[in-house]
């Protein structure tokens, strides 16, 4: 594909954006083979998913960070996340060289339009943001009771947390045990990407 060809690809993307009022910016990876853009995606499981869309030399890809590397029963979250993908439209689950999991499709220039870019997106939400709590009730219950405690012990609220109750013991129900291990906010810190893993890809 040509640097035109791909500036045409720019345009289709930039102007589906637009069209859908998406809150988007654009990342400079420092040469004119590929343009990058950044779509934040509101949810309500996962607050907000940030997707990158690469438009280069051999059509578009599209990366979405889901959460970090699960703390715990690795082989039942791979397992989950190998049995989801047969279900997935222009996307597969996949982990990066830190062991985080992301959202990853890669399409031809040709294949790309306004409603397959809707379809695109509106699987990555519907994966990233829908797929969360299950991610987290597999790889993270330890976080989740730790972060329980903590704001148990801190009189915090525990709503974004009811959805998790079946995974709560005894003592953390009382703030004993996990909470003076804990600093809270740990749940926050798998959903959010840093830039290095939401534009690692630019670079590398």
């Amino acid at each position: 594909m040509t640097t035109e060809a791909v500036s045409h690809l720019g345009v289709v993307v930039d102007e589906f954006l637009i069209s859908r009022e998406f809150a988007y910016g654009r990342k400079d990876s420092g040469g004119s083979d590929v343009e990058h853009f950044v779509v934040e995606l509101p949810g309500e499981k996962k607050l907000k998913t940030g997707v990158l869309l690469t438009a280069g030399t051999h059509g578009l890809r599209l990366e979405a960070f889901v959460c970090r590397q699960p703390d715990e029963n690795h082989e039942g979250v791979y397992r989950w996340i190998l049995k989801r993908n047969r279900r997935l439209y222009g996307m597969a689950y996949t982990l990066d060289n830190s062991g985080d999991i992301y959202l990853v499709g890669r399409h031809s220039a040709e294949s790309i339009n306004a409603d397959e870019l809707d379809r695109l997106l509106g699987q990555a939400l519907e994966a990233a943001d829908g797929d969360f709590n299950v991610l987290l009730e597999i790889g993270f219950a330890t976080s989740i009771r730790r972060e329980w405690a903590w704001r148990v012990s801190r009189g915090e609220s525990l709503n974004n947390l009811k959805v998790f109750e079946h995974l709560i013991r005894e003592e953390d129900l009382s703030g004993d045990g996990a909470a003076a291990d804990s600093q809270g906010g740990e749940l926050a810190n798998i959903a959010e990407p840093t830039d290095r893993e939401l534009f690692g890809s630019i670079e590398g």
